[in-house]
């Protein structure tokens, strides 16, 4: 087929319409490309296709400073330029507000608002993580493929931390050299790194049992000077693994970043946003939003390891912090700590099973993917908070809970705000202001 990709969807692939009228979902073409593809699947609804030749180069693709684009799985949009990036984001928010929540485009226009970003297009992760291969007794680190089973051997990524640009291959390096001599039963590799702090961790993720723990941190040491080396233990099926323990190999045994004011301590299980730039935006948007006073009470639900709990704790008298992964509990309890503040009430447990209550001034919530069940909507909409602020990274389940707001007749919507903390992915953050209707 011939087709003229016609907008970027929500994912890694370019959409076009046969003549026929029939959606189809072109891997390898940017928005603006005519190319020959062939099928690759084709369903009753809408059809996939690999773009095999481009016939017509689009104006907004551009030469990107990764060859593996299209192959790695971390920069599917890396052909395409940054202002159509924002464009087609603001674009697929705007689709499902429509499509899912039910909001009218007039709606839509008053609410949402320019996106948000941060000038960094690459070099802005400060977090990698490599996937292992073992094959013929040889141990083979890289990046995870578009095919989830492909790993790919690079010496740099362009996204991450340009500070440390040589720590991929060292660390790629020194664990081959270790993994041909003895068997390190790797799971994966994660690697944090701060411009701000200089601080540069290696995680190791592995199964419970034997370790040569001393010879695996003499020899990363020696290649890539961290500032910590963590083996985190995994036990269970691979479907569903759980953290048992973050051991300590050498230094810290723990990550710094200094984001806003603070400067927090994050273990290698824990989730951080992985643009610290962007996600200053992210604390900025929240904080306007809540608006909250030195008489407030806060409720941060799904908290993580404190990154809107600790500025909400400064501007506030009080704040009850909900977050049900423990290793994130434990970082939060340190950060606290560390930060010296004693108006925090930290709670591990399941946010709908531990909700603080209904005494609230100002509430934000940053569920994962998956969005906010009903019953903790229900909770939020029982409380007396005047202000709700929603951090989502899912613009289909961000709609949805927005509708259910909507139907509940509690909040109302003010201003939808997305930010790009993921450039050359088709990944965007959001951040929704509701009022008490």
């Amino acid at each position: 087929m011939r087709l003229t990709i016609e907008r970027m969807g929500y994912g890694a692939d370019g959409i076009a319409h046969t003549d026929e009228g029939k959606t189809v979902f072109v891997a390898g073409g940017v928005v603006g490309d005519v190319v020959d593809a062939e099928l690759t699947s084709d369903g009753p609804s809408f059809s996939r296709a690999r773009a095999t030749n481009i016939i017509e180069p689009s104006g907004m693709r551009v030469t990107p400073p990764c060859p593996f684009v299209g192959v790695c799985g971390g920069c599917p949009w890396g052909a395409l330029d940054r202002e159509t990036q924002l464009h087609a984001k603001e674009e697929n928010l705007r689709s499902a507000l429509q499509r899912i929540g039910h909001f009218t485009p007039e709606e839509i226009n008053d609410l949402v608002q320019p996106i948000r970003y941060t000038k960094d297009a690459w070099g802005y992760r400060n977090k990698v993580e490599l996937g292992v291969h073992s094959e013929n007794g040889r141990l083979r680190l890289g990046m995870h493929g578009i095919d989830p089973d492909q790993i790919i051997k690079v010496d740099r990524c362009p996204l991450f931390e340009s500070t440390a640009s040589k720590a991929i291959k060292a660390v790629t390096g020194a664990l081959s050299y270790l993994g041909n001599s003895r068997d390190l039963n790797l799971e994966r590799v994660g690697i944090r790194a701060s411009r701000r702090t200089k601080a540069l961790e290696v995680a190791l993720w592995t199964p419970t049992g034997g370790f040569p723990r001393a010879h695996v941190a003499r020899v990363l040491d020696d290649a890539v000077k961290p500032t910590s080396v963590v083996r985190v233990l995994t036990k269970g099926d691979r479907a569903a693994r759980r953290v048992e323990k973050n051991e300590l190999l050498a230094g810290q045994g723990s990550w710094t970043e200094r984001i806003g004011e603070e400067t927090m301590r994050i273990s290698a299980p824990s989730f951080f946003q992985v643009n610290t730039a962007a996600a200053e935006l992210l604390i900025e948007l929240v904080v306007d939003a809540l608006k909250p006073g030195p008489d407030d009470v806060a409720l941060d639900l799904y908290c993580g390891a404190g990154t809107f709990t600790l500025p909400l704790a400064r501007r506030c008298s009080w704040v009850a912090a909900v977050e049900s992964y423990g290793p994130a509990v434990r970082d939060l309890r340190r950060n606290i700590e560390r930060a010296g503040l004693d108006n925090v009430d930290a709670i591990g447990g399941d946010a709908v099973r531990e909700f603080p209550g209904d005494d609230a001034d100002v509430l934000v919530v940053d569920p994962p993917r998956a969005g906010l069940a009903a019953e903790a909507i229900e909770l939020i909409a029982g409380t007396s908070a005047r202000d709700v602020a929603y951090v989502s990274c899912d613009p289909a389940t961000l709609a949805r809970d927005l509708a259910h707001f909507r139907e509940d007749g509690t909040f109302k919507a003010t201003a939808i705000t997305p930010v790009d903390l993921f450039p050359q992915t088709y990944h965007c953050e959001t951040v929704v202001h509701l009022s008490r209707a």
